[in-house]
């Protein structure tokens, strides 16, 4: 399996290359060269696999169709220790939750950081640190978040051996448990970047740091955003695990409904559907931060200034610049991939929108995908509908998923809402709404009161590079 760049660089990569590389040498991203195929007989297969073996017998026979340079023996131990009981609280890992007929949440919030982030960052971190000791290397990993990747990252990276953290958030925009979860860590090998601004700013500044290829070689710079492959590629199965526990046998489909921000969760549900997982509509659901909602009912991709970039109750969507679309749109467009760069690489760095072509907007239909959008008032109204007919407490950003997959529902179709994080993580909001606080395990209760270990700085690459050069 090789790997090529979504804006047309002639190179051709081998995974093991591209999981520490993050971007493709021209900005684009990596994708498969082509996707695996899987009829109903290898379906039908896996499932047998996950009832008789479990998640991580799973976790391996998918990215083993994606990983062919790695030893089998040894990709099977990294899943066997980053998917069990121990990390997840779960043999089942993402067990289904039903509400009411035909609608289910699939829970992917039993890691260590309550968010469904951990689903592959505990993956991740096994892989890096495997790659980094079979090459005898260090890493540098620069990251962007809107709250639950970095603390992922960090609980995933933290004492991994030759590798350092440097994550970027926006100051003072993250829920007081989600700063909590980071700032409070105070491992030497974590780093916590406070920016001036808002994810995008953040996000912008990793792009140029990682766009800057000498500086990125010299300091061996990686990513753990869903802009690498590997993290995307580890999503990829918690959507066949939904699927098997959804149905009875290969001849049914299913929808998800997924809260999208950086559009990475719901992309995994996009390359699972090339691969022949039998899904009806990916739904994806935003927040008032609407961008990817009005792509896909008008074709036009408008990314918000900052000023216009709402702050929510569901901040980890707080995004108007999806960073995963661009592997999407590729696909789109029959990977081609000098109009991928023109869209990415010119119109949308340049004038922050593209238009498709009605050609091109035509196709979106035959990829399964449905949007919609929602806002505080809607967050609060299932948060109690929610409460009052299931007994569940949910996040906010689940209550946005739950809330458009109601709008696409399908008789005879199950929906399943990709549960994103625990509704601790968000008290201030489910306190509004249900006048109570939400639980939390134990161990981090009180974890606001900690001390915390952070730096503030302004939108500014140079200041962040320095700072890399001065603890890399």
């Amino acid at each position: 399996m090789r790997y090529l760049s979504t804006r047309g660089h002639p190179d051709r990569k081998r995974f093991s290359e591209i999981l520490l590389e993050g971007l493709a040498p021209d900005g684009g991203l990596y994708l498969p060269e082509q996707y695996p195929k899987l009829d109903a007989a290898a379906l039908a297969a896996l499932r047998t696999v996950l009832r008789e073996q479990g998640y991580a017998e799973l976790a391996f026979r998918i990215l083993s169709m994606f990983i062919d340079d790695i030893p089998a023996d040894d990709l099977r131990g990294m899943c066997r220790r980053a998917y069990n009981r121990e990390v997840f609280g779960t043999d089942a890992i993402v067990p289904l939750k039903p509400l009411e007929d035909g609608l289910m949440l699939q829970a992917l919030s039993n890691g260590p950081t309550l968010a469904f982030k951990d689903m592959a960052m505990q993956m991740l971190g096994q892989l890096f640190e495997y790659e980094l000791g079979r090459r005898g290397q260090v890493l540098n990993i620069l990251g962007a978040t809107s709250g639950d990747t970095g603390s992922a990252a960090e609980y995933a990276m933290r004492g991994k051996k030759g590798v350092k953290v440097f994550m970027l958030s926006p100051h003072n925009r993250m829920s007081p448990f989600q700063q909590a979860q980071m700032f409070s860590l105070q491992d030497a090998n974590i780093h916590n970047i406070a920016i001036e601004g808002v994810f995008d700013d953040c996000q912008d500044i990793v792009k140029a740091v990682s766009n800057d290829l000498a500086f990125k070689a010299h300091w061996h710079i990686g990513t753990v955003n869903s802009i690498n492959w590997a993290r995307l590629l580890a999503q990829v199965v918690y959507y066949f695990a939904g699927y098997f526990q959804a149905t009875r046998d290969e001849s049914e489909r299913v929808s998800f409904a997924v809260p999208s921000g950086n559009f990475g969760n719901i992309c995994a549900g996009h390359v699972a559907r090339m691969m022949g997982l039998p899904i009806m509509r990916l739904v994806c659901a935003t927040n008032e931060n609407d961008v990817l909602d009005e792509f896909f009912r008008t074709g036009t991709y408008r990314v918000r200034k900052t000023a216009e970039t709402h702050e929510t109750s569901s901040p980890s969507m707080d995004i108007s610049k999806a960073s995963n679309f661009e592997r999407f749109v590729f696909d789109l467009l029959g990977r081609d991939g000098a109009r991928t760069r023109e869209l990415f690489g010119h119109q949308v760095e340049r004038q922050g929108v593209f238009n498709l072509s009605a050609e091109e907007f035509a196709r979106i239909g035959t990829y399964g995908f449905a949007s919609g959008s929602s806002s505080h008032a809607n967050r609060l109204d299932t948060i109690r509908d929610t409460h009052r007919r299931f007994g569940l407490m949910i996040d906010t950003h689940t209550a946005d998923g739950l809330k458009v997959a109601r709008e696409w529902m399908q008789s005879g179709v199950p929906m399943l809402v990709l549960e994103t994080a625990l509704p601790a993580k968000f008290a201030q909001t489910l306190v509004e709404a249900l006048g109570c606080e939400p639980e939390r395990p134990k161990a981090l209760e009180g974890i606001e009161n900690l001390p915390k270990r952070f730096t503030v700085m302004p939108v500014d690459v140079a200041k962040v590079k320095a700072f890399i050069e001065a603890h890399a």
